[in-house]
């Protein structure tokens, strides 16, 4: 337990880290940062080469890996705009509606009732005698959302690799993000990428944010219950506005918390529910 914690920690600082480089490198050369570097530490701890790769095995890896390095730089552009909390309770309704998608069970749609309810206060809801305005960047928000559809397929994508692949999928699936976000990172950020200083704090970001959290996550599913598991990770967006609150100096409003503490309740009442079915 303490280590999913604390790998929800370090994804949460780590992603509040990477935020305060957008200014020089832009969301997409600090993804890309994140992606490469932590494709270069993976292939190293798992050494793919070892396998014999044929191309049949271009095509799921590939779905895998392009829709984990779209999700990861669809996140980043919504984080540029909103804050990492919110981002984050909105993205989790791509796990969200796979869940509810698969259950059969007619109680789970209370939990999907309660993300709906969370996600409603989010919006921009016109107020009398106001100007209607929202303090939440409309196309943050969209960007999360798009992120949550990309989580989604991506579970979809990895539980069919994982079954196939086992342990290697995550470093050729991350090696295919690369290849899409490598070039888009070059284009937006330029030389800056190759600056030593933002060089060290691109690799930082990639430690924190992915080796760290991954390997402390294959410990804790290794020895905690998957229902537990899930109930647990269901704390991300309250670490997350924490972070952001801590590194980044971003408050949220009364609703804006409301609606992250419903979407968590969401998805550990989805979780929950998941445990309690038959195998």
């Amino acid at each position: 337990m303490l280590a999913l914690l604390a790998s929800l920690v370090s994804l949460a600082v780590g992603t509040s880290f990477a935020k305060s480089l957008f200014p020089a490198l832009g969301p997409e050369g600090t993804i890309a940062y994140r992606i490469v570097f932590a494709t270069l530490i993976l292939m190293g701890v798992f050494r793919p080469w070892r396998r014999q790769w044929v191309w049949a095995d271009a095509l799921p890896l590939g779905l895998y890996g392009v829709t984990l390095g779209v999700m990861n730089l669809l996140f980043y552009n919504a984080i540029k705009t909103i804050p990492f909390g919110v981002a984050i309770a909105i993205e989790f309704t791509g796990p969200l509606a796979v869940a509810v998608w698969t259950s059969k069970k007619a109680s789970d749609w209370l939990w999907v009732t309660l993300a709906v309810a969370g996600l409603a206060l989010l919006l921009p809801w016109p107020v009398p005698g106001a100007d209607g305005s929202s303090a939440l960047d409309p196309m943050g928000m969209l960007f999360a959302f798009a992120a949550g559809i990309c989580w989604a397929l991506y579970i979809v994508f990895g539980q069919r690799v994982a079954q196939r692949y086992g342990s290697m999928a995550t470093p050729m699936g991350m090696l295919a993000a690369a290849i899409v976000v490598a070039p888009i990172g070059v284009f937006h950020a330029g030389s800056a990428l190759l600056d030593p200083q933002w060089l060290v704090a691109g690799l930082a970001v990639a430690v924190l944010s992915s080796a760290i959290p991954y390997a402390l996550e294959m410990f804790s599913l290794n020895h905690l219950p998957k229902n537990t598991f899930s109930i647990l990770l269901s704390l991300e967006p309250a670490v997350g506005a924490l972070a952001g609150w801590l590194v980044l100096a971003e408050r949220l409003t009364l609703s804006q918390g409301l609606a992250i503490a419903l979407v968590m309740v969401a998805s550990m009442g989805t979780a929950w529910s998941a445990g309690k079915a038959p195998t």
